[in-house]
């Protein structure tokens, strides 16, 4: 083998060595934790030294780049001074060329290596790793592990050099979350596009999200509104109550809904009923549970898992009923509308003929503003209204 092919094979093997550092980079920053996670799992090593790696990045970065570092010295070194040079020889036998042999060959070099470690050391390794990210992380993370290993001396005189510069310059560090709401809305969004999800999913992500920064008070049906029984009503008042209301749990108050009892069952009457015995509030009575308006709707979510019950009085700061949560409340906010059987729900906006719109006073200051496309109303942020109802008032 003549020394112009040991040359031209030797920069072509450090291209390629360039690509196999470039690769296993892209592919590990990229790479899904959640998904990395999945496989290490299920048992794949490598998988675990990519999670390893990727939450070290400057160990990673810094081996990386001393190895990408050396490639293009060595790469510049044979290129430019020895590969150029025995080109430029050739080009000198040209008489028109004679004078520009040289130049012209350090040209040629340099643009042919600079093409080829564009090309198979950095594009196309890269347009593999996203493709494949945490396939190809698994596979290269023990290897990049281990060479990480060798060269950590140099990685930590680096990583020394990096932050001590960095803290020169008053550089802090990002104290922002791994993951935002906006990018998983994002990446819910994309999975829309590409058929992964539907979507309601979409909707139903995005509802939840609402609802982390609610207050139960937004949700629960306001005081006037509540159906309840009187401990004193006859059974004749207790029947046409339950027949009217359709509910299946409904509050038991004593003269008036501040003096509250419990909360009955429908299905617990029911059954008294049936039998024949008399309807007797009281046995049939379950203890009453009390949320202060301020809860959050999460928290509430919590409440209603751990009592077991699913219908909790919502109390002001004085302890006066405000409204009636329940746990149907809060699957509504996160589905939509679930109509009762039977009942026909009106829709809470109606545009009307003459152009102008007819809307509920219980929508929602966010339903509101959805539909008006309105970014805020004022004294929203105050936080002293949550209907369209109480905005106006």
């Amino acid at each position: 083998m003549s020394a112009v092919t040991f040359e031209i094979v030797f920069i072509l093997l450090l291209v390629m060595v360039n690509g196999v550092l470039a690769m296993p980079e892209l592919a590990i920053v990229s790479a899904r934790k959640v998904r990395l996670q999945q496989r290490a799992d299920k048992g794949d090593a490598g998988a675990s030294a990519a999670i390893e790696l990727a939450n070290s990045p400057n160990k990673l970065l810094s081996t990386v780049q001393i190895g990408i570092t050396l490639v293009g010295i060595l790469a510049g070194a044979f290129g430019g001074a020895t590969l150029a040079e025995q080109l430029g020889v050739i080009l000198n036998r040209i008489p028109p060329l004679t004078p520009y042999g040289e130049v012209i060959a350090i040209v040629v070099v340099v643009l042919a290596i600079t093409y080829l470690s564009l090309i198979l050391g950095e594009l196309v390794p890269k347009r593999l790793a996203l493709g494949n990210a945490e396939k190809i992380a698994s596979i290269v993370a023990r290897p990049m592990r281990l060479l990480s290993v060798v060269a950590s001396p140099a990685v930590r005189m680096l990583s020394f050099s990096t932050e001590a510069v960095l803290r020169m310059l008053r550089v802090q560090k990002s104290d922002e979350p791994p993951v935002t709401e906006e990018e998983v809305k994002v990446m819910i969004e994309q999975g829309i596009q590409a058929r992964v999800f539907e979507k309601a999913e979409y909707d139903m992500v995005e509802n939840i999200f609402w609802l982390s920064d609610r207050r139960i008070k937004e949700l629960m049906t306001p005081r006037p509104e509540i159906v309840w029984l009187d401990l004193e009503d006859s059974p004749e008042q207790i029947r046409r109550e339950l027949i009217e209301s359709g509910h299946s749990r409904l509050p038991v108050c004593r003269g008036e809904l501040d003096d509250v009892i419990g909360i009955v069952r429908a299905k617990d009457l029911l059954a008294l009923d049936l039998e024949g015995e008399p309807l007797d509030l009281n046995a049939v009575l379950r203890r009453p549970l009390f949320v202060p308006e301020s809860m959050p709707v999460l928290k509430m979510l919590e409440v209603f898992k751990q009592s077991g019950t699913h219908v909790a009085f919502v109390t002001d700061e004085h302890g006066g009923i405000e409204g009636l949560a329940t746990h149907h409340d809060i699957l509504e906010a996160i589905v939509g509308d679930i109509p009762s059987v039977g009942v026909q729900t009106e829709p809470q906006a109606v545009q009307r003929e003459d152009g102008s719109w007819l809307l509920d006073g219980r929508m929602l200051v966010d339903d509101f503003k959805d539909i008006f496309h309105i970014e805020s109303l004022p004294g929203e942020e105050r936080g002293n209204y949550q209907t369209l109802g109480g905005f106006v008032m």
